[in-house]
């Protein structure tokens, strides 16, 4: 199957011409394809919270909300 290759605004000039219907149908999609994208991107945070904290010998499910925060904010300083 060939591939067509368009720039930023020819996609944008193309959903222009498109009936309001369609428009937004094009932007329900990419509302759902970003939620999809924040919700893996959270997810594999929490994974690698999960794997820091039993690295250390704490149980995650067992921390409170604030020693989630303190725990997490030591993880992105390590990153550092």
């Amino acid at each position: 199957m060939a591939k067509l290759e368009l720039t930023v605004k020819q996609v944008i000039d193309l959903v222009k011409q498109l009936p309001t219907e369609d428009k937004s149908a094009v932007l329900q999609a990419l509302k759902q394809d970003k939620e999809t994208n924040t919700e893996d991107k959270a997810s594999r945070q929490e994974q690698k919270l999960r794997a820091y904290s039993a690295a250390r010998g704490v149980d995650w499910d067992r921390l409170s909300e604030d020693d989630r925060e303190v725990l997490a904010k030591s993880f992105q300083h390590k990153d550092r």
